[in-house]
């Protein structure tokens, strides 16, 4: 075994072990020191296991035997194939990003080291997760990034409004991981095992089964099962009520846990388990129309948001739903793919909103600002990038995996694949007009920040319940207030973030889409024919980016900058 497969979990974990334990001795600057150095060998590690794998050395195997109960064993391994790689590299890099920018959003936070402790225990549980070879060490990882994301979301535990978001965040995950524990037991009581490869292996004797006592096919209810699991942590309707309220923690969580790692946990989940889901059109049937339902409506949730991290949450749903419908109509790697470049740009959306959050002196309401860009120039152009390639803005990353989506949903047979098709379309033009919304009141227009200072947190409780840090009101009740860029450790990660946000999806699309990467990791049943008409219509990303200027999406996303600039730029109300 490769010894840099123990270092790529164990690293943060170290990390976190001083920080949380030695924190008063080791101080502020220890602290972060040795959780960004941890993160930082893990990411580099990362980086030579993908080498590796694409080498074609990957590795199934057991690193240690918990417990045996007659043949049953309990085991901790790990699966090291480009499924796994790939999900390495994103939760190692945009970890690494957070834990910089920490430095500078967090200064002056009396929990300065319990929350470095508590993001790298994260991207421990996150990686874990991901690496698993069986069903007992995926449970662990499902728990424990539940169990520390309980833990951030309540991290200003004396404000209310913290301790209420993250019980509702933990009960709701609990009611997604009672089916997903009933989906595992399942599978253990009709394969006799928890290890993926051997349940792979009698996937087509467990699809001519039926759940006892009835006619269902034992395999649909399994799979239903386990993806109730992914509803609860990837957000879907209508377990989907936790995480808008989970942005009471500080900004750099909301873009580790609610952009790149934990809620796509179920997006990775349901692509792993790809041998299972193909045999059950059913199962797959019922992801699709649950990733329609909320792809479409989180977006029309996300037009009427006036606080600006609400906003980028409600889009988070939204993209994770599309993720979804990709999933559903058996497209996995453009699933995955879309979960890639999305860690990227929603993550930059996340510590952008963060940046001005602190420009603005903790503010929050986007209707308190405006004419930023002077003031911001840095967060100003990282976030139109951002924003770009959240839209599917042709040749930016969020293009191409967008595209691919809607493309694969429209060569699918599902009976569901209909209103997905709606769906997708009609969330394209609903999510460039949010996005804009909030771009437009935020950068352009009149400088309103100058009419509300006496306002600062009495009119509007959304200053005072959800919006500030406990540190942040200052001495800014009585007077305007100048906003400033922010320091260099939070515009450098921006500027990191922004370079993969527009060029990742065109580098990458061919090897993961339509190349060998994925061979022998997902599994597609070739009645399943969606990722074969996209590799048929596929000639090179740069034909796919100027054959975009005439196709509906563009027109539609087009449309919806348009209409923003008219409402909220040119005839305001």
């Amino acid at each position: 075994m490769n010894p840099l497969y123990l270092v790529v979990p164990f690293a943060p974990l170290a990390g976190c072990i001083l920080a949380g334990f030695f924190g008063k001795q080791i101080g502020r600057t220890g602290a972060h020191c040795v959780t960004i150095l941890g993160v930082l060998i893990s990411f580099l590690a990362s980086c030579a296991v993908f080498m590796d794998v694409r080498e074609g050395n990957t590795f199934n195997g057991m690193l240690y035997e918990w417990a045996s109960v007659g043949p049953l064993k309990f085991e901790v391994g790990f699966l090291v194939d480009s499924l796994t790689a790939t999900m390495m590299l994103v939760v190692t890099s945009v970890s690494l990003m957070v834990h910089i920018y920490t430095i500078g959003y967090m200064h002056e936070d009396a929990g300065y080291q319990r929350f470095f402790a508590y993001i790298s225990l994260f991207t421990f549980a996150m990686l874990m997760l991901v690496m698993s070879n069986n069903f007992l060490q995926l449970f662990f990882g499902w728990e424990a990034v539940g169990l520390v994301s309980y833990l951030l979301i309540g991290f200003w535990y004396t404000r209310p409004t913290a301790i209420y978001a993250n019980l509702k965040a933990f009960l709701v995950n609990r009611v997604g991981d009672f089916g997903f524990i009933l989906g595992i037991g399942l599978i253990l009581a009709n394969t006799g095992s928890m290890n993926y490869a051997e349940v792979f292996e009698q996937a087509d004797a467990l699809a001519l089964k039926t759940f006892p006592g009835t006619e269902w096919p034992l395999l649909a209810v399994a799979c239903i099962c386990l993806f109730i699991g992914a509803m609860g942590k990837s957000a879907q309707f209508p377990l989907h009520v936790w995480l808008p309220d989970s942005m009471e923690g500080p900004t750099p969580i909301s873009a580790l846990i609610h952009a790149a790692t934990m809620v796509t946990a179920g997006i990775f989940m349901v692509s792993r388990m790809s041998p299972l889901f193909e045999l059950s059109d059913i199962a797959l049937n019922f992801i699709l129309v649950i990733g329609s339902i909320t792809a479409l409506f989180m977006g029309f949730m996300g037009i009427i948001q006036n606080d600006i991290k609400r906003v980028v949450a409600y889009s988070t749903l939204s993209q994770l739903g599309y993720m979804t419908v990709a999933l559903g109509v058996s497209a996995y790697p453009v699933a995955i793919f879309h979960l890639m470049t999305h860690a990227f740009f929603k993550a930059l959306l996340f510590l952008g909103a963060g940046s001005v959050i602190m420009g603005m002196h903790h503010d929050q309401d986007i209707r308190n600002m405006g004419g930023l860009w002077k003031y911001m120039p840095i967060t100003w152009l990282t976030s139109l990038l951002g924003s770009l390639a959240l839209i599917g803005t042709p040749f930016f990353s969020g293009f191409y995996s967008k595209d691919s989506i809607i493309e694969a949903v429209a060569f699918s047979h599902l009976p569901a694949a209909g209103f997905a098709q709606f769906a997708v379309m009609a969330g394209v033009f609903i999510t460039a007009f949010y996005s804009f919304r909030m771009y437009f009141l935020v950068f352009h227009g009149e400088e309103r920040f100058r009419h509300v200072a006496h306002a600062h947190g009495h009119d509007d409780h959304s200053h005072d319940d959800h919006a500030h840090d406990k540190h942040a009101h200052d001495d800014h009740h009585g007077h305007a207030h100048e906003p400033h860029e922010s320091p260099w450790v939070v515009t450098l990660p921006l500027v990191l973030l922004a370079i993969p946000s527009v060029l990742i999806g065109y580098l990458t699309i061919e090897p993961m889409l339509h190349g060998s990467f994925f061979e022998g990791v997902i599994t597609v049943l070739p009645e399943h024919h969606a990722m074969a008409e996209l590799k048929e219509e596929f000639h090179g990303a740069m034909a796919m980016g100027m054959h975009a200027f005439s196709t509906v999406p563009f027109f539609l996303a087009l449309g919806g900058v348009v209409t923003a600039a008219v409402f909220y730029l040119f005839v305001p109300a």
